[in-house]
């Protein structure tokens, strides 16, 4: 029997995720571990047996359908989808959101208190970077109402933010505690996320109700809408594994999934599938999750670093956010 590759693990990845290499008499040598190649970089390897391989993807590597080798198995190939840089040097706290139009808006946050001079980008499909000078001290999470608007949270004054069309931002609604994650239910009802524990919902004429009470979180309440009607909360705090929460329209809350290490950006794509962004180190990578089986297992999909936010792409792919970088990937 010949040593072979057999799978690649997951077929995506973002520079600095883990993947792994599955086989059959993979080398593994009393010199050390196998010398991987992706594309033209060598590749990290962190463990190795003869039947698998892990090794971290390459900061360095280009994006798109990469070759991946193993040097001492001459013409075994295997291909991983990379992920491409789309812009850096902003400060994401949770989903970048898009428009109806294919643009991509992203916060530049800062610290707890600060204000920065350009607080707000919109982002084109070639990763040209457009500054929106609002007025605006730690914006947080973003959410696109019924009424096409970007409405903007605010941790440092407990404020959401409505976007005009002329790019100023005007207040929606105030006394919002610390105030992240952002959701619209089915009926155009805001919801809004006090990492100090509550949940909070913003009726149309503006009224703040007390909606829920979770457990608190150490970084951000992350939020969104499943095609069940239910609304679903990650709350990373610093536990090894953090739930994944689940509200009815009912006011019951229930936990969908434990067995996330720090769940943070929360998207469903059309099919009603969710994925859920996890930055625990060493398993961290973009994950699917059936919420439809009460017994289904978090599936990882994309390899990667922290990861803290994801959006979907109106116009096709997905683009994933750690504190820093924005990538793509047609996933």
């Amino acid at each position: 029997m010949s040593a072979v590759i057999t799978t690649v693990q997951p077929r995506w990845a973002v520079p600095g995720g883990r993947v792994r290499i599955s086989g059959t008499l993979l080398p593994v040598g009393v010199d050390g571990p196998p010398h991987v190649l992706v594309g033209r970089h060598d590749a990290r390897v962190v463990a190795a047996s003869h039947t698998a391989v892990r090794f971290v993807v390459p900061a360095a590597s280009e994006g798109g359908t990469t070759a991946v080798r193993i040097d001492e198995l001459p013409g075994e190939t295997a291909y991983l989808e990379i992920a491409r840089t789309l812009t850096t040097g902003v400060h994401q706290v949770d989903n970048p959101a898009f428009d109806g139009l294919g643009r991509l808006y992203v916060t530049q946050s800062g610290g707890r208190g600060s204000k920065v001079p350009v607080p707000l980008y919109r982002v084109s499909a070639d990763g040209a970077r457009e500054p929106l000078a609002v007025d605006i001290a730690n914006p947080t999470s973003l959410a696109f109402g019924p009424d096409g608007a970007l409405y903007i949270s605010s941790r440092f004054d407990g404020h959401v933010y409505r976007m005009t069309p002329d790019d100023r931002a005007e207040i929606y609604a105030t006394e919002l505690g610390v105030a992240t994650g952002l959701a619209f239910s089915p009926d155009g009802t805001l919801f809004v996320g006090d990492r100090a524990g509550t949940i909070f919902r913003v009726t149309p004429d503006r009224q703040v109700e007390s909606f829920a009470t979770l457990p608190a979180s150490v970084a951000a309440f992350h939020l969104a809408f499943g095609p069940d009607g239910n609304l679903y909360v990650a709350a990373p705090t610093l536990a090894s594994r953090d739930p994944l929460y689940r509200i009815t329209p009912d006011r019951l809350v229930d936990v969908v999934c434990e067995r996330f290490g720090r769940p943070q950006g929360l998207a469903f794509d059309k099919s009603g599938t969710l994925f859920v962004a996890d930055a625990l180190a060493g398993s961290s990578g973009l994950y699917k999750l059936d919420i439809t089986r009460p017994d289904a297992e978090p599936e990882l999909v994309v390899a990667a670093p922290a990861l803290i936010g994801i959006a979907f792409n109106p116009s096709g792919g997905i683009v994933l956010a750690s504190n820093e970088t924005i990538w793509t990937l047609d996933l």
